[in-house]
């Protein structure tokens, strides 16, 4: 099975969904996203794919998000937000041949494995 992960080795959650794929027998392509960042075509499709909203896709809890004061932006305009900085992105997505989730909580993989 193929499967990306979209990972921040300092995240507990994405190391165990890491973790998680690999006892599944699946080596994932690893996508360090903080590295890397997201186009906005690619973020807004893996939210899109996961069935889950732009809400539920942005960290809240992140500092960012309050020192920004993005609780009351448009989710277009959340989205820009984002893909500028994508330390505010939940995390980990994972995709698999059998679909996309974001992988909290870590059993949601269950799903797709």
């Amino acid at each position: 099975m193929n499967a990306t992960i979209y990972h921040n080795p300092k995240c507990s959650t994405s190391r165990k969904a890491l973790e998680k794929l690999r006892e599944a027998g699946i080596e994932p392509t690893v996508v360090k996203y903080l590295e890397q960042g997201y186009t906005r075509d690619q973020l807004t499709q893996l939210i899109a794919d996961a069935g889950i909203t732009v809400r539920e896709a942005v960290r809240k809890r992140e500092s960012l998000y309050k020192e920004l004061d993005l609780g009351s932006l448009p989710d277009d305009e959340l989205v820009t937000e984002m893909v500028e900085h994508p330390i505010l992105v939940e995390r980990p997505f994972v995709v698999t041949d059998k679909g996309t989730r974001l992988g909290r909580p870590i059993d949601k993989l269950d799903e797709i494995l």
